[in-house]
């Protein structure tokens, strides 16, 4: 495995159909493949999440830090740290 540390992996394929309907992997290797291959992110803090956003061209003025973490695209680790998907 490379970037992405197991418990990285496991949360989002937990957790993927948040933010798509159907699964886009089925095992570690594929969801790391998929992350990959999306340029997702781990940040450190959900400021990092609001400066990710903006770095992108997100609107994110008015979003509140639960609005945030609750983001299709934000799913917050185990560890408090926060794996960024754009779909």
């Amino acid at each position: 495995m490379s970037d992405y540390s197991e418990i990285c992996l496991k949360t989002f394929l937990r957790d993927q159909e948040k933010l798509f309907d159907e699964p886009v992997a089925e095992n570690l290797e594929e969801a790391e493949a998929f992350l990959e291959d999306c340029m997702a992110v781990v940040v450190d803090s959900l400021d990092e999440v609001r400066e990710y956003f903006e770095e992108e061209g997100v609107d994110v003025d008015g979003m509140t830090t639960d609005e945030l973490e609750e983001a299709s695209e934000v799913f917050p680790l185990p560890d408090g740290t926060y794996l960024i998907v754009e779909g």
